[in-house]
């Protein structure tokens, strides 16, 4: 099998995706665990994110990150048990 390296770089963000949210899960559900309440899950991970964007990409690639995670929000992409018709 033939792979060009913009597949192999593919392939690589697709694998450290899914890596960086099972650890994401462990920690959330480690949270859960100890009776923080989702909310403040949710915007500890949503300040941590944005406060290493931002130390890594400066603010502008942060509110690009924001306004992406605006339009994915409005497609549903993060809904549970959604439906793809």
């Amino acid at each position: 099998m033939d792979v060009t390296i913009n597949e192999m770089d593919e392939i690589i963000e697709r694998e450290k995706r899914i890596a960086a949210l099972e650890f994401h899960s462990e920690a959330w559900a480690d949270g859960a665990m100890e009776g923080i309440e989702p909310s403040i899950l949710a915007d500890a991970a949503i300040a941590t994110a944005l406060e290493e964007t931002i130390r890594e990409q400066g603010e502008d690639a942060a509110l690009t990150l924001v306004e992406s995670l605006r339009d994915r929000i409005l497609c549903g992409e993060f809904t549970p048990n959604r439906t793809v018709q």
